[in-house]
């Protein structure tokens, strides 16, 4: 079956050309028609095009941020099975993949392309004030969201270090306020800088963020960064390896379906796309779509 790929011409710093990925596509055995997108509205026209055909095999060209736009297309619809996603990694960060240990090369990444073997995958749904949007890795409330803001406005050539710096300049700015997380079983109210809503385990270009989560337990993992600004010079190195989960600062629940209550200033962003602000309400979708492995 001919694989429908969709690309992002702006991912990343260096775009491969469609021609490009047509011959890695043709050397690899891969049977696809290629679409580059200009718009969101021109991506979700593909996907409903392939829905009205009957047809439901994907794949991203770019990266975490383009693979938010394809999956909240698709989502848009009813399908009689779950839709085949796969990934060519072009954008500045593809942390999805990460989690499955597949190549941030798009070339070694097309190797995954090949084959039946595939992987169900919880999908994320977050909504407020903003709408409602689906995530398929990490969303976030506070001052990761104003991390995304900054990091949009630094240059591409950067690559992940660009979150990174994002985050350092946001959090100058950003005091740490009242917060509560309920999931209906139990309450977190603190004093915090970050509440991380977690689906996948890697984001910010490598960040282990949560290294207990997974993708088809129909549960999201929830993390809220308490206490004052100056302890992420400790927080954050463990965040990087994923061993922040014991630290005191950080409050933690795994859970279906839970209302946070924030600052309604406080940026909301899910998979690095900045979607408006608090206070949100979120949910797993479980069993949304298949990642092709």
């Amino acid at each position: 079956m001919t694989w429908i790929v969709v690309r992002n011409p702006h991912a990343g710093w260096k775009t491969p050309s469609e021609s490009d990925i047509e011959m890695a596509l043709n050397e690899n055995g891969i049977a696809a028609e290629i679409h580059t997108t200009t718009t969101a509205d021109h991506a979700a026209g593909i996907v409903a095009t392939a829905h009205a055909e009957g047809r439901s095999r994907f794949i991203v060209a770019g990266g975490d941020g383009t693979l938010h736009g394809l999956i909240n297309a698709i989502l848009s619809h009813d399908w009689p099975r779950p839709p085949t996603v796969g990934v060519l990694p072009l954008g500045s960060g593809s942390d999805f993949l990460r989690t499955f240990a597949i190549p941030q090369d798009w070339r070694r990444a097309m190797t995954h392309l090949v084959g039946e073997e595939r992987y169900l995958c919880d999908a994320g749904h977050i909504e407020g004030g903003f709408g409602h949007r689906y995530f398929v890795n990490v969303a976030d409330v506070g001052v990761a969201g104003a991390a995304v803001k900054w990091s949009n406005r630094l240059p591409r050539f950067f690559g992940k270090l660009r979150y990174t710096g994002g985050f350092w300049i946001a959090l100058a700015g950003f005091p740490p306020r009242e917060v509560t997380v309920d999931t209906g079983r139990r309450t977190i109210n603190a004093t915090a800088v970050n509440i991380v809503i977690a689906n996948g385990q890697f984001f910010g270009g490598g960040m282990n963020i949560a290294p207990q989560a997974a993708l088809t337990d129909g549960l999201l993992d929830i993390e809220v960064f308490t206490g004052r600004r100056r302890q992420a010079f400790t927080v954050m190195p463990r965040v990087i390896k994923g061993l922040h989960l014991r630290h005191a600062s950080v409050r933690t629940a795994r859970t279906a379906r839970a209302v946070i209550t924030c600052p309604a200033n406080w940026p909301v962003e899910a998979d690095g796309e900045l979607l408006g602000s608090g206070p949100v309400t979120i949910s797993v979708v479980p069993g949304a779509f298949y990642l092709k492995i």
